[in-house]
Formats: C-alpha cells, sequence, structure tokens
C-alpha cells in the first residue's frame, strides 16, 4: 500500500534530499584522477576543438593550480601528465609548459574564492550561438542548474592571453557560475571539479538546444519562479558527484588509458 501519495512537494523533497545525502558520498578520486576523466568525458561529448580551451583546479598551496600541457588533447590528458602552476603559469610539477591563455584563469581564482575548478572549451554549439552575439537562453528543465546563472560577454575581447583579458572575463563572470564569451566559447566554474564538469556539460547542451529551437522558432521562456527551483534543486553537491560518477565511468570504459591505477567510481 502506497504511503506517500498524499505528501506535499516539500515533504518529498526533503526524503529525496535525505535520500541523496546517503547514497552519494564524496568520491576518493584525486584531484589529478578527476581533471583527467573530466577532460575525457568532455572530448566525448564534443568539447574538442583542436589544442584550444583549457581546465585547472586548484592546488594544495595557495596560488597554485592544476593544468593540462600544452600540446595535448583533452582526449590525451592522464593524471600523469597534468601541471601544477602558479599565478604567473610557471610550472611546478611535470614536464612542458601550460597554454599562456591559461593566464585568465588566474584573474578568475583571485576574484572568487568560492571557485575551484574552471572549464574553458570552444565547443561546437556554445561557439556557434556565440557567433550570433546571443545570450544564453534556459528554456528546458534538464539545464536549468544554469537559469540565471549564465552572463554574457558581448564584446570579443581578444586572445585571452593578456591581463585585460583576465580583467575583463572575471568581471564579466561576476558571481556567476558560467558565461558565454561571444566569438569565442564557454567558461564555467565549479567549488568542485565535479560541479564544473556536470556545468560544461549542460552549457554545450542548452547551446545545442536553444540553436535547433532558434531554428523553429521563437525560444519560450520558463516561469521565473519554478526555473528558479529546478536551479537549485537541480545545483546541489550530492547530485553533482552522481552525475559526475556517471560521466566518469564512461569516460573510463572509453579511456582506461587515462588513469594510472585502477580505481572505483
Amino acid at each position: 500500500m502506497a504511503t506517500t501519495l498524499r505528501e506535499t512537494k516539500d515533504t518529498l523533497v526533503d526524503r529525496a534530499e535525505q535520500q541523496m545525502r546517503a547514497h552519494f558520498t564524496d568520491s576518493k578520486l584525486t584531484t589529478r584522477q578527476k581533471l583527467a576523466l573530466t577532460c575525457r568525458a568532455l572530448f566525448d561529448r564534443g568539447h574538442d576543438s583542436g589544442l584550444a580551451g583549457q581546465i585547472t583546479a586548484r592546488g594544495q598551496e595557495p596560488a597554485t593550480y592544476y593544468t593540462q600541457r600544452l600540446g595535448l588533447g583533452f582526449d590525451e590528458i592522464t593524471e600523469d601528465n597534468l601541471l601544477l602552476v602558479d599565478e604567473d603559469l610557471t610550472v611546478l610539477d611535470g614536464d612542458g609548459m601550460p597554454n599562456p591563455a591559461n593566464r585568465f584563469h588566474s584573474w578568475i581564482y583571485r576574484a572568487r574564492e568560492d571557485v575551484n575548478c574552471i572549464i574553458h572549451t570552444h565547443s561546437l554549439h556554445t561557439a556557434a550561438l556565440a557567433m550570433l552575439e546571443v545570450p544564453l537562453v534556459v528554456s528546458q528543465m534538464d539545464t536549468t542548474p544554469l537559469y540565471d546563472d549564465c552572463a554574457f560577454l558581448k564584446d570579443w575581447p581578444g586572445v585571452p592571453v593578456g591581463n585585460e583579458e583576465g580583467e575583463i572575463i572575471s568581471a564579466a563572470l561576476g558571481d556567476k557560475r558560467a558565461i558565454l564569451l561571444a566569438h569565442h566559447g564557454q567558461l564555467v566554474t565549479g567549488a568542485t571539479v565535479e560541479e564544473a564538469c556536470n556545468l560544461a556539460v549542460l552549457i554545450e547542451r542548452a547551446a545545442r538546444l536553444q540553436l535547433l529551437a532558434m531554428s523553429a522558432g521563437t525560444v519560450q521562456p520558463l516561469p521565473p519562479e519554478l526555473a528558479r527551483e529546478a536551479h537549485d534543486w537541480t545545483s546541489t553537491a550530492r547530485r553533482d558527484q552522481a552525475n559526475f560518477a556517471y560521466y566518469a565511468r564512461r569516460a573510463l570504459r572509453n579511456h582506461p588509458d587515462c588513469l594510472t591505477n585502477e580505481v572505483q567510481i
């Protein structure tokens, strides 16, 4: 006999959140392993654009972060070939050089203490939307973690290798978790690698959905109150962990070389 069919939505939400906290726990993966898996997962979802794009995560020491080596594509990143750099992009651990465009990551980390991971890519559909100088419009339930949480930089400041671009991009991002960069691509941030990975997957899907919908008609807005409710419901650490574990398992099946040791996900 069912016992929950007359319970309120708030009660059901609370119960579901309690269950998620019980069933999805913190990952035992290292930061390097999470980054390598994220690179492979995003490669499989159309985020590759040659050597363009960077992924970073804060290191253990202040003002340091991990990133990939310039010259390697997302499909070649392993936990062992990641670099540890400082804010000046000086390599502290690893072989090779980082992408000079990583400089604007330093500006974002300085401006946002809550950010521990940044993913910037020129994924196909976000780049196409960026060519139109059109902000991201979130109008579908799956992509509501980005509702009112994606900034837009309309003016292209040029290649982001100078400090000027770091100031411009970090200011345009503000307190949001994501930004669409006109004539450029996308950038998402997260308090964890898991959160950033999840948002990177979603922003590319949201851009693709928007382009498809725009080609067929006019995108209709979501009711703001319900959209904000959905944003908050889907933007939790446990949900990020569940999503990331799924993406990581698929990435590991497709790219078993990205990790050195066997792990349980």
